[in-house]
């Protein structure tokens, strides 16, 4: 096993990130301590990819930044969107910012999700924090207007969702009846989606994403399977749930990493998880080489 130095590193994120100073355009309290944050930052919603995500200062009291993905982006607008919920003390003092004050970002940050046009048929799988780059991935695929694909979403929450989960418009093969529930931006968009949780809430899935995730898999036909690629985001057992599953029907998967994460910019080394490689295990920066990871590099247990 080796850790890469800085100089054998290619650094494919030159020239490509930005510091801006951007305006708080609004901040949203929601149920479970969640919050969801819009900023003014016209040069990183430019740029900004799907999988990708932002540093950012949570005031001036604290010198060490946060990552938080991003959900969605407006680039004619010039706004970028977060989701997130408060686990210490940088993400509970940025719920105190508010509309008009100026927050220092840094972005966008990170490999971005890669779909393929071969594999029309995306399952998003988000669960918790991991919410927000399905929902970016999601749009991006609406906007690029490409006519085949067929995106199912997937999401999980053991905290209430930060939406108010609708009754579903779309009728899905191999769907539970009791499973209705939808997160109602997805509906808007035109987009199926289901919602699963362990908590008992009304017209949610009972169980694991990954369950209600083989219920729609084993509705499809062989040849429908062959057209699906998995896109995840989540906590780390979800993912090794979500790369296990993937390889039991041999499909291809993605998944985007949550690590703590010091620096962001690849300097410090604080992210790195072990990663197979064609040379052997290798240890990866999670900000830059990451977060996005072909999921049999960073699960290869589940692949056994």
């Amino acid at each position: 096993m080796h850790l890469e130095s800085a100089s054998n590193i290619k650094n494919t994120h030159r020239g490509t990130l930005l510091v801006e100073d951007a305006e708080i355009l609004s901040h949203e309290s929601l149920p479970g301590q969640q919050h969801v944050l819009r900023l003014k930052s016209p040069g990183i919603a430019r740029r900004a990819q799907a999988g990708q995500f932002a540093h950012i200062s949570c005031g001036p009291e604290l010198a060490m930044r946060r990552p938080l993905s991003i959900m969605r982006v407006d680039k004619n607008a010039g706004w970028i969107e977060f989701l997130y919920k408060v686990f210490g003390a940088g993400t509970k003092l940025l719920t105190q910012r508010s509309v008009g004050e100026l927050i220092s970002l840094i972005g966008p940050i990170g490999n971005p999700f890669s779909a393929h046009t071969e594999k029309p048929r995306t399952l998003l799988i988000g669960g918790g924090v991991g919410i927000p780059p399905m929902v970016f991935l999601v749009d991006s695929l609406k906007q690029q207007k490409i006519n085949n694909y067929k995106p199912f979403v997937i999401m999980g929450s053991e905290v209430p969702f930060p939406f108010s989960p609708r009754p579903s418009q779309f009728i899905i093969p191999g769907m539970p009846d009791a499973a209705i529930g939808a997160m109602p931006l997805m509906e808007d968009w035109g987009i199926p989606s289901r919602l699963a949780s362990r908590q008992g809430y009304p017209g949610c899935f009972e169980g694991y994403v990954t369950d209600l995730a083989r219920c729609w898999l084993n509705a499809l036909s062989r040849q429908q399977q062959n057209e699906v690629e998995i896109f995840a985001c989540g906590p780390h057992p979800m993912l090794a749930a979500v790369a296990k599953m993937a390889v039991e029907y041999s499909l291809p998967c993605q998944v985007s990493l949550e690590e703590f994460m010091a620096c962001a910019v690849g300097g410090c080394a604080g992210c790195v998880v072990e990663v197979k490689t064609s040379n052997g295990p290798a240890m990866k920066r999670v900000c830059v080489d990451g977060p996005v990871f072909d999921a049999n590099t960073v699960f290869p247990e589940e692949s056994r």
